[in-house]
């Protein structure tokens, strides 16, 4: 499961630091780059509700195993330099990381049940690690191989690399031993308050980390930094998100519920953005550290809310499949503002407030989230919030 979600964030993290590059070799307009930016979140959002259909007829593992598959060739594809391998490679690679992104989250309470907040510490630890891998190696690997394309596609290697661990190790089960499918169908997740209270929070901090994926190197540079500079510093912001990543869960048991921890990565999140576009060059790399704990925590703990909001791992993979399908739709709207606001020359004061402003909706969303309740079935099949 580490090894899968190392997979999971190269894909997006390696595209930011190349796009003037790629801007500069494909003639696309800021706009044109923005929908490349966006199309990614967007499908995971628009496959992210597949992933438990997918996974009660193929079975979580198989499911899983496809997605790989589906991501090493996606990621290959990028590695043909035309416009529309690279549009069609993205697309590929984000319904991939929509669909083992959402399972995820169940098969780690299926067998980790009681460890499970913390077991998602571990696994997005992971996912932050190749967050950062992808940031911070994406302009030597182009420089080294040649080109911004070649470098897109030796991601492939670690997804093959992953597929075959995967088929080798992954966890078996009789699917005539499950539990039965009762309860928790998407219409009564829908009229749950709580499922969309989570719903939203992933989302609106998504947003920001996507935006942070595809605009920040590009933001830093309209500061006066240079290409290298800002790839290693978004690099730097994604690697810290690795000890906030798996720090988070421990610190959300701490109290009563999760709304302390949430309220706390949230706050860092407008400080980092604040210091490195608004504070004094000696501040960019406080800035680049604070937004990279308050994102790594804010992150883990939303995938943690699926696990502690939901009583059993079919109910989280339900559960699951809702919040991020929702939440990734939702969060393609940021990066696809960014590039608008970009294309019409916004200046970063602007853009700012506006990344402060998502940040405090994202807050109000929190305060509800992050209260102690659960989603369960009871004994006749009807889903209730306890």
């Amino acid at each position: 499961m580490v090894l899968v979600g190392l997979n999971l964030r190269p894909a997006l993290s390696t595209l930011a630091p190349l796009l003037a590059r790629i801007q500069q070799d494909t003639g696309l307009s800021a706009l044109a780059i923005g929908a490349l930016t966006t199309l990614p979140v967007l499908c995971l959002g628009i496959f992210a509700p597949l992933a438990p259909w997918l996974a009660k007829r193929l079975g979580p593992e198989n499911t899983l195993a496809a997605a790989l598959l589906l991501l090493a060739a996606g990621l290959a594809l990028r590695g043909v330099p035309a416009v529309v391998a690279l549009f069609g490679g993205t697309l590929m690679v984000g319904a991939a990381i929509g669909v083992a992104g959402t399972l995820l989250p169940a098969l780690v309470k299926r067998e980790l049940p009681a460890g499970a907040d913390l077991m998602t510490g571990v696994y997005t630890m992971a996912l932050c690690l190749g967050g950062a891998l992808g940031a911070g190696l994406s302009v030597p690997l182009a420089d080294r191989l040649g080109s911004w394309s070649t470098g897109l596609a030796s991601w492939a290697l670690l997804a093959v690399a992953a597929l075959v661990a995967w088929q080798v190790l992954m966890p078996r089960h009789d699917a005539a031993t499950a539990a039965p499918d009762t309860g928790g169908s998407l219409r009564e997740l829908l009229g749950q308050p709580l499922a969309w209270q989570v719903m939203l929070f992933m989302g609106s901090q998504s947003s920001l980390a996507y935006i942070v994926f595809g605009w920040l190197p590009t933001l830093l540079m309209a500061r006066g930094y240079s290409e290298s500079e800002a790839g290693w510093m978004m690099g730097a912001s994604v690697m810290v998100q690795l000890f906030a990543a798996l720090s988070a869960p421990w610190l959300a048991r701490l109290g009563r519920d999760q709304r302390p921890a949430l309220l706390l990565v949230l706050t860092m999140v407008a400080s980092g953005f604040w210091l490195l576009l608004q504070a004094p060059a000696v501040w960019r790399w406080p800035g680049a550290v604070l937004l990279g704990l308050g994102q790594g925590g804010g992150f883990s703990l939303a995938l943690t809310l699926i696990v502690l909001r939901t009583a059993t791992s079919r109910l989280a993979g339900k559960l699951s499949g809702l919040v991020q399908g929702g939440g990734y739709t939702l969060a393609a709207l940021g990066p696809l503002a960014i590039g608008v606001m970009l294309q019409f020359d916004v200046g970063l004061t602007v853009l700012t407030r506006v990344l402060l402003g998502i940040v405090a909706v994202s807050m109000g969303f929190a305060l509800f989230a992050g209260r102690n309740r659960r989603l369960e079935v009871d004994d006749a099949g009807r889903l209730l919030t306890r």
